[in-house]
């Protein structure tokens, strides 16, 4: 479906479920470089089990118009216009990576509008690599070369997937692929800026899911161990053996617990 948020037109994927005004809102939002289609699985999952679910793609990426925004702070607003624009009165976030702290972000801005929280792959900071950042900046091909080996666990290079077909690592770089120009530079610069973390995980009231990868390589495990502490009313899940890019990596697990955390009955 289609909004407009801030004066410009926003894709949001819905799980292939139309909206009813009875049902809480879940709101997924992806990391650097990529777009709704990262969460097929998670939205669909939802939306069939009493869910509305917006899969948005952010600004400036996927089929989302303008520039991409250049602060988390910029894009936890953006995400309060977007429940404003629904409208919603409060909503579950979901967010992966840079989209994680996104939604941290969102919450310690509007606790009102935020009901529960899910972080994954997640970390208060996201320090990013000067070669990344150098290669990223250039459009090169190497910033993705080196998002996915970075990205992805050891179990993922060599090639098997939880679902029958699909490459996990050849996927996520079609996706990267065909972010516009200047994408990844931003999203990127975005997280490596982002200093603000701590600070939000000490005003955020919502029950928050953290959930990370033993052997993530770009928010390392002791990271989210320490936003985890941080989040008065959070529970911390890892994924052993996985890396960074867990809504591949281990989907089943993922939704068993989104399954638990998000009970419609406690919303």
């Amino acid at each position: 479906m289609q909004l407009t948020v801030d004066g410009s037109i926003v894709f949001a994927a819905t799980g292939g479920r139309p909206h009813a005004a009875e049902r809480p809102l879940a709101v997924f939002l992806h990391g650097a470089g990529l777009d709704h289609t990262v969460w097929a699985l998670q939205s669909r999952w939802l939306a069939f089990h009493g869910w509305n679910v917006l899969a948005v793609d952010l600004p400036g990426h996927g089929a989302s118009a303008g520039p991409p925004l250049p602060t988390i702070e910029a894009m936890a607003g953006w995400v309060v216009a977007l429940l404003n624009a629904v409208p919603a009165a409060n909503a579950v976030l979901l967010g992966h990576s840079m989209g994680s702290l996104i939604a941290l972000q969102a919450a310690a801005t509007a606790p009102d509008r935020i009901a529960k929280l899910v972080l994954i792959g997640t970390a208060a900071a996201m320090p990013v690599h000067p070669d990344l950042l150098a290669a990223a900046k250039g459009n090169e091909p190497a910033a993705i070369d080196m998002v996915n080996l970075w990205g992805h666990g050891f179990r993922a290079g060599l090639g098997p997937s939880p679902a029958p077909g699909i490459w996990m690592v050849g996927i996520g770089r079609r996706i990267l692929e065909r972010a516009a120009p200047g994408v990844l530079f931003a999203d990127l610069s975005a997280c490596n800026a982002y200093a603000g973390g701590m600070a939000a995980a000490a005003a955020t009231t919502a029950p928050t899911l953290v959930f990370c990868g033993e052997m993530d390589q770009m928010t390392p495990l002791k990271s989210g161990r320490a936003l985890a502490a941080a989040i008065d009313r959070s529970t911390l899940e890892v994924a052993e053996g996985a890396g960074h890019m867990l809504l591949a990596e281990r989907p089943d697990q993922l939704l068993a617990k989104l399954a638990t955390h998000l009970d419609s009955s406690i919303l």
